[in-house]
């Protein structure tokens, strides 16, 4: 397994890589800063050029890569395409790739709620509805895959227990990016994760479940 993980250097894409890491993975991290990037990265990542809104760099890119973590998202900012064009456009190019590379598995980090049009986060620039496009995109792209659904996203981990459901069945609560990241990494190697959109927030009461019982109890 060789991994291919887009927007590597944000919160959630570093703590990715890190746990391909440390898994004795090889990873390939799409970054658009090298310099930037060997700051924030394992010195074990190996880093590429390239940019999801480039279909030329993506083919280069994923060279001999199996397969693929999508991390990617719109920052906040004034460009009302933002969210258009990286979190639907940006995401189908890596798809249109993944297709003509043979990529085994697809993993999308998208969002909770992402079927809710009044959305308080639609409110920057349809961000839901672009990520719920490109869920269906990868749906429809015939890949392997699995879409992860995070809640409210927190930068320190903690030692609550994650909770997953199926798609549009959570719809508050949070969860730290490295959990985030852990579901991602594991769903490569749980048969049950295939295929499957998986909602994820962390609950300090909720009992503790392996990654195999979590991904099972989703249908």
């Amino acid at each position: 397994m060789k991994a291919f993980v887009a927007g590597a250097t944000g919160e959630t894409g570093r703590r990715i890589v890190q746990e391909l890491v440390a898994r004795n993975i090889p990873v390939r991290a799409l970054v658009r800063d090298v310099e930037k990037a060997r700051a924030i990265l394992p010195p074990e990542a190996e880093l590429v050029m390239g940019d999801v809104l480039q279909t030329e760099s993506l083919n280069i890119a994923l060279g001999d890569s199996t397969v693929v973590l999508c991390a990617t998202g719109a920052k906040p900012s004034f460009d009302p395409t933002g969210p258009y064009k990286v979190d639907f456009e940006g995401t189908k190019n890596l798809v249109e790739a993944s297709k003509a590379k043979g990529i085994e598995h697809f993993v999308l980090v998208s969002s909770l709620c992402t079927s809710q049009l009044f959305h308080p986060l639609n409110l920057f620039w349809l961000i839901l509805v672009w990520k719920k496009q490109a869920e269906e995109y990868i749906q429809k792209s015939g890949l392997t895959y699995t879409i992860v659904r995070p809640g409210g996203l927190k930068n320190e981990d903690n030692t609550d227990s994650i909770v997953m459901q199926g798609a549009d069945t959570l719809f508050d609560g949070s969860i730290p990016r490295q959990k985030v990241a852990q579901v991602c990494v594991e769903s490569l190697f749980e048969p049950a994760a295939r295929n499957k959109i998986v909602e994820i927030v962390a609950k300090s009461e909720a009992p503790a479940k392996s990654f195999g019982e979590l991904f099972a109890n989703v249908a």
